[in-house]
């Protein structure tokens, strides 16, 4: 204890009154900034190396795409940041929804429905508008803005919820992984990919905290941002039940929970299904405007089947970034067995497959399987407790390499060879 907090200064002069308060707040931000400065350098440097060398190659591309602002034409080669999906999403931001079940025209052939923009959920886009009115950036800035500070916030989530399980040096290595990871080029980007895993990590880390409410309305959230929030649902109603079962934290805040979570996803399909007449008109519009459906995994099966034999007769073949996602498709399951034998909570665990799952049963662009894959998050965490054990200048050289080569595999390859 001080010797002002004693009453005795040590000098005859009174030292200058503080206020309780704010002695409290500043001893709460050295605290934060102790613990989680580190993190966020980390993920900051890594990332930012990468995206450098991102930036680089699209210069040197130069006038690849057509100049068109939604296949990532402009003035300026980071256009391409708010392209495909992050057009949708500005389009949104702008104009609101208007979901409709349109024809097009004459059509035969896979894609017989007008694209449209209740595809994309509405989380995201609501951001961006709001961080656009609030400080006069446009929809471009405001989108990549509120990306960049849910990459941070996504990369705090990780480092705590490995922490609990390997460590604060196991923490600092997953969260630069999560900078590296293959498609983490849309990071830093108009897409929603960070503001998923952001609350995917934190919804996460507050069930293992037994926090059964910000779990509850974190992923409810979630689920007004990808529909792959199903996964997360899922995965938090296993750990409430594994919790009741054990009657740790009563009744009431894990049955709260789980009935708070679904209402983001189910309220948001519930909604675009009234606004298009039809009881399954965000199913028929995935399927029919953007060849997405559920297909028990064939797609997926022909790809793996076809692309180590150099036939590219699939459906949306690309054979560089079909090769970087069949890498990622087969490392997952060796990855989830290493993560089980950690023994982690139920709810990495459920999570983590259900996801896996999701996006394997699904007829899609193969090439974007590593951007939908991204925020497996737990995924990071056998990696991170092995590469613990690493010095310090192996572990800065090992991710520094795959950060500057993510410039090119996690972020290049993406949104200028394929179709992110």
């Amino acid at each position: 204890m001080s010797t002002v907090e004693l009453g005795r200064p040590l000098s005859g002069h009174e030292p200058p009154e503080v206020p309780r308060g704010s002695r409290e707040f500043r001893r709460r931000l050295r605290w934060a900034a102790v613990r989680y400065g580190p993190v966020l350098l980390t993920y900051g440097v890594l990332k930012l190396a990468g995206f450098a060398v991102f930036m680089y190659l699209l210069d040197s591309a130069g006038d690849f795409r057509k100049k068109n602002p939604r296949f990532g034409g402009g003035e300026h080669a980071w256009d391409v940041l708010a392209s495909w999906d992050g057009w949708w999403y500005q389009q949104i931001a702008a104009h609101g929804y208007d979901p409709a079940l349109e024809p097009v025209p004459g059509a035969t052939g896979l894609i017989t429905l007008e694209g449209n923009s209740a595809a994309f959920f509405p989380l995201y886009p609501a951001l961006m508008r709001l961080v656009s009115e609030c400080t006069g950036l446009g929809l471009f800035g405001a989108g990549l803005t509120v990306s960049v500070i849910a990459s941070f916030v996504a990369a705090l989530g990780i480092y705590a919820v490995t922490r609990r399980l390997g460590g604060h040096r196991a923490g600092l290595v997953a969260a630069g992984l999560w900078a590296v990871w293959p498609g983490s080029g849309t990071e830093w980007s108009g897409y929603s990919e960070s503001l998923y895993t952001a609350l995917a990590a934190w919804a996460c880390h507050a069930v293992m905290s037994r926090r059964w409410l910000t779990a509850g309305l974190l992923t409810c959230a979630a689920g007004l941002c990808r529909p792959t929030a199903a996964a997360l649902i899922a995965a938090l109603a296993v750990a409430a039940l594994l919790s009741l079962r054990r009657r740790a934290d009563g009744v009431l805040r894990p049955l709260a929970a789980v009935a708070i979570a679904p209402l983001g996803l189910f309220g948001y399909l519930a909604w675009v299904n009234y606004r298009m007449g039809d009881i399954n008109g965000y199913s028929k519009l995935q399927d029919g405007a953007w060849a997405h459906k559920f297909d028990w995994g064939v797609h997926t099966f022909k790809v793996l089947t076809s692309l180590p034999v150099g036939h590219f007769d699939y459906l949306f073949a690309r054979a560089f970034e079909d090769v970087i996602g069949v890498c990622v498709v087969l490392a997952v399951p060796v990855l989830t067995v290493l993560l089980l034998r950690l023994r982690p909570p139920a709810v990495l665990v459920v999570y983590t497959v259900l996801s896996y799952l999701m996006v394997m049963t699904t007829q899609q662009i193969f090439g974007n399987v590593s951007r939908y894959l991204l925020p497996l998050f737990p995924l990071f965490i056998p990696l991170a407790v092995a590469m613990r054990r690493l010095s310090w200048p192996s572990l800065a050289s090992v991710l520094g390499t795959a950060a500057l080569a993510s410039g090119s595999y996690a972020g290049y390859v993406l949104f200028e060879l394929g179709v992110p």
